[in-house]
């Protein structure tokens, strides 16, 4: 097998990894409604978390950073074995990210991949996981806005990667990560603008059941 072939697959590997939705999967198997039908209808931990159910947005959390990690982690432990540097290591990071954001298990109407965007981060460095991470920590519990959390975020993301690393062909996936991560938070820009964004762990209106199957 020849190694175009062989990074080809890891690519598109990286791609249906990123597809696998752990927001609708954990809300099956923990009995709720599918997270497309309520909240911000995004597939995605926070808006799991408006149906109140903290262990699903928990678990949603953690598979959606998992899968971003997993992909790179096997990215830069197999990729010099067959010649290649971190060139790879660019294509899987950015093949699992969008397969998170355009799905081919969704219709390729997926989340906005903040999640996803941490485990790659953490993979490639984990310093500079860590520093975005805790970035959005800080922003999210003093402000409780986790858009705003993630654009600011996204925002510093190569900025920091850029301290760590200086010109390094790594920063060109980290500036397109955060620029796509902007994109697809664009609207909850507008949102927080217009002072009508919803805070972290708002729950449903009065009389709507977005944490059950109906």
């Amino acid at each position: 097998m020849s190694n175009t072939l062989i990074a080809a697959l890891a690519v598109l590997s990286a791609y249906l990894l990123g597809s696998v939705p752990f927001a609708v999967v954990c809300s099956r198997l923990f009995g709720l409604a599918d997270p497309r039908s309520y909240g911000s209808k995004n597939p995605g931990a926070t808006n799991v978390l408006r149906s109140g159910n903290k262990a699903a947005a928990a678990t949603t959390l953690l598979g959606d950073m998992a899968k971003g990690w997993l992909a790179v982690f096997l990215a830069q432990t197999y990729g010099p074995g067959y010649g290649f540097a971190d060139g790879l290591t660019v294509f899987v990071a950015l093949a699992v990210f969008f397969g998170h954001l355009y799905p081919v298990f969704l219709k390729f109407k997926g989340g906005k991949g903040v999640a996803t965007a941490a485990g790659v981060l953490l993979a490639i460095d984990p310093r500079l996981g860590l520093a975005v991470l805790v970035c959005w920590l800080v922003i999210a519990v003093l402000l409780r806005y986790s858009s705003l959390a993630a654009l600011l975020s996204a925002a510093a993301a190569p900025l920091f990667a850029f301290f760590l690393w200086g010109s390094d062909v790594r920063l060109l996936a980290v500036a397109i990560i955060a620029m796509a991560l902007i994109g697809k938070h664009w609207q909850n820009l507008q949102r927080l603008m217009a002072g009508t964004e919803p805070k972290i762990g708002a729950g449903k209106k009065k009389g709507e059941k977005a944490g059950s199957v109906r």
